[in-house]
């Protein structure tokens, strides 16, 4: 009698159509190029042209599909008119955040409303206009939520940025509990500090720097590659029964 052995889904993203915000430097341009290096189609999307039309010259320059997208996520009615006259994507990474950390008592309005307006408020919409043309269309699809090791956890000086963020961890699930209907799923990759442009500055700091170290177990800060792994998988159909819930790469920051 023959042994069934069980398939492995694939990982590759051939013919997929994605658009990742925030994707001139960082994190947003790993995951481009990750997934364009998966097969993919990518858009990317900021707000400074020059960045993402480089970023997109050198991903075609390896032989793959990628476009520019001038779009300042935070426009509301510029994302809606841009993303309904697109053909619907099949993938989106909501990858656009800041952060600017205070201590608690010191935290102005202004910087409370500029981080919740990026990380909340933008990333909601942003999603809301993609999943609509998806469910219009009627395409099956995947939505990454650039989450944080901190929408699980709270840091000091960072109350706002842990707010957004768990923020984020609630309304992914509760997009996955409406979207399941239309074969779209939703999840979060919440890394722990990963060294890009960013949070290198941060990292200046001796005292900050040796206690974050001392709360990542595997004893080092993560690098852009320890996470295009994982968004490959939750961009493809690898993580086909993967939705409502959070993808933490952290090094251990989490476990106790």
């Amino acid at each position: 009698m023959a042994v069934e052995l069980t398939k492995t889904p694939s990982f590759r993203l051939d013919g997929k159509r994605a658009l990742v915000t925030g994707a001139g430097r960082g994190i947003g341009l790993a995951a481009a190029s990750a997934l364009a290096d998966a097969g993919a189609h990518v858009t990317l999307a900021a707000r400074t042209s020059k960045e993402i039309e480089e970023a997109a010259a050198a991903i075609k320059a390896r032989g793959q599909k990628a476009e520019p997208l001038t779009l300042d996520v935070r426009d509301v009615d510029a994302v809606r008119k841009v993303i309904s006259a697109q053909a619907p994507f099949d993938i989106l990474v909501n990858n656009a955040g800041t952060n600017r950390p205070a201590p608690f008592v010191d935290v102005k309005v202004e910087d409370f409303d500029f981080v919740f307006g990026l990380n909340v408020r933008a990333a909601y919409f942003v999603a809301q206009a993609v999943a609509r043309r998806m469910v219009e269309a009627k395409t099956p699809g995947s939505i990454i939520n650039m989450s944080s090791q901190m929408g699980h956890v709270g840091g000091p000086t960072r109350t706002v940025y842990c707010a957004t963020k768990h923020a984020m961890e609630g309304f992914t699930k509760a997009m996955a509990i409406e979207l399941a209907a239309h074969k779209i799923r939703v999840n979060t990759l919440a890394p722990t500090f990963i060294e890009t442009p960013m949070t290198r500055p941060f990292f200046q700091n001796e005292v900050f720097r040796k206690d974050t170290l001392a709360r990542i177990k595997l004893g080092r800060l993560g690098q852009l590659e320890d996470l295009t792994g994982a968004i490959v998988f939750l961009a493809s159909d690898a993580s086909a029964l993967m939705t409502g819930t959070s993808m933490v790469i952290d090094g251990g920051w989490t476990a106790e």
